[in-house]
């Protein structure tokens, strides 16, 4: 076993659509009010964390997804040490891990750790019910290929934060060779392929804005995820499934 190691459903209010600047052929998300950020920190050459990406898995035929939440998995790299080399895995998600946990006070670093809405959470093997969230704001993405554009209408008091993006892969299989999980072949899906981020840009009349981009990726993303964050925490999320995944 491992051990410690110190979506909101929004109406497009007439002033916003325009702001979009988006072309024909053009994917735009919006959300629900109230949409939550779960995150998933996990490796394969960690033994505990199969039971938890199956649970994620079967997020996918939930019919709430990306309407009440907004499932992303990040792999890390500090069980890389343990003879297998998880391929998924950056450091920079295990910094985004550790940040979290230095928010938290704590110096421990654990898989599987689910985070919802940037706190610490461990309901995750029963069903999915999350409390109701503060609406933050109107929050929208148009896709273009690799480029992402947020914007960003604050419900009230803003005064700055930054966008994300994460590209998600599904149906992601490794037959694990070495470390804990030796001898087994394991699934994954919400797998964050990539990652961009960048500040959000004040437009005036409360309209925040930013274009992330992620060109030259090659992998197979099935999904996107978007979300807010100020203070290193996650306030507003969107995302879906990519058109080309509908059709697989």
């Amino acid at each position: 076993m491992c051990s410690r190691v110190s979506l909101l459903f929004v109406f497009l209010v007439a002033g916003l659509a325009p702001a979009l600047n988006a072309q024909a052929g053009d994917l735009t998300f919006t959300g629900r009010t109230g949409t939550h950020l779960l995150e998933l920190f996990t490796s394969e050459g960690c033994s505990s964390c199969p039971p938890a990406e199956t649970w994620l898995g079967r997020l996918k035929s939930d019919g709430r997804l990306w309407q009440d939440f907004i499932p992303i998995a990040f792999h890390v790299d500090y069980w890389d040490r343990l003879e297998w080399k998880d391929r998924f895995a950056q450091s920079e998600w295990t910094q985004r891990q550790r940040a979290y946990a230095n928010k938290w006070g704590s110096s421990s670093l654990y898989t599987p750790g689910f985070v919802l809405d940037g706190r610490e959470w461990q309901d995750w093997s029963g069903n999915v019910s999350f409390p109701t969230r503060e609406n933050a704001g109107l929050l929208a993405a148009t896709v273009n290929g690799n480029l992402v554009t947020m914007t960003f209408q604050a419900a009230g008091k803003f005064t700055g934060g930054s966008a994300h993006v994460a590209w998600l892969g599904f149906n992601l299989s490794s037959d694990v060779r070495a470390g804990e999980n030796a001898g087994r072949s394991l699934r994954h899906d919400f797998v964050v392929m990539r990652h961009a981020t960048g500040p959000l840009v004040h437009n005036g009349n409360g309209l925040w804005k930013t274009e992330l981009n992620s060109s030259g990726a090659k992998d197979d993303a099935g999904a996107i995820a978007c979300w807010i964050e100020t203070d290193g925490v996650p306030i507003q999320a969107i995302g879906g499934w990519l058109p080309e995944y509908r059709k697989s």
